[in-house]
């Protein structure tokens, strides 16, 4: 990976979803039983590329699912009843469940609120990074094979160079992580890891001789 592709001056860190409820015991799943083992490296690693990418002056744009019962999909509701699971929403907005986990927005910084899997589904997102003059993005986030994935495929079409930060993302089973990631690679995406990540913007950032 060559360090001008992810100069500072035309890339933005987009953290998806690293919210209670997908992320922290305490959340909806992990209150459901689900194994999130895979989680905190994840955590920790996406708080590596936001410090790296703060300490580069590159923008860090947060997203978060924010539900209500006024912009809850009625699709996904049948599709849960159809599945005989619970129908609420999840990251319910007020709630604690929707509040970040692990990198945490500093002020100043961008928060996109989303009410579907993909952070450009009905947001601004597009037109925030417009203005900023960003057309390549670092994606890391909850979960790989999810809004992680809907993400970039969306910035694909819209024209975004994509990397995505394998280390700082995650999936609840490995294999679905794996396979999520081998499938945006043949497609969409480069893959990376978040040292050769904050290692390029050192170089990309430092002053010309």
């Amino acid at each position: 990976m060559k360090a001008e592709w992810l100069a500072p001056r035309r890339t933005a860190l987009l953290i998806v979803d690293m919210q209670a409820d997908f992320a922290s015991p305490d959340g909806a799943l992990g209150r459901a039983g689900v194994d999130l083992s895979t989680v905190p490296a994840a955590l920790a690693a996406a708080e590596r590329l936001a410090d790296g990418a703060r300490a580069a002056e590159l923008p860090v744009i947060f997203v978060g699912l924010q539900t209500s019962d006024r912009t809850d999909s009625l699709a996904w509701a049948m599709r849960m009843v159809r599945l005989g699971e619970d129908t609420r929403g999840l990251c319910r907005r007020g709630e604690p469940g929707a509040e970040f986990i692990g990198p945490q927005p500093e002020p100043g910084e961008r928060v996109i609120a989303k009410t579907r899997y993909s952070a450009f589904f009905d947001t601004d997102l597009h037109a925030t990074l417009m203005a900023m003059k960003v057309d390549t993005l670092v994606v890391c986030g909850l979960t790989t094979e999810c809004c992680v994935d809907c993400t970039v495929r969306d910035a694909f079409q819209l024209d975004y160079q994509v990397f995505i930060a394998a280390d700082a993302c995650a999936a609840y089973e490995p294999d679905l992580h794996e396979g999520a990631l081998k499938a945006l690679a043949l497609n969409c995406a480069i893959v990376v890891e978040t040292n050769d990540v904050v290692a390029a913007w050192l170089i990309a950032a430092r002053p010309s001789a």
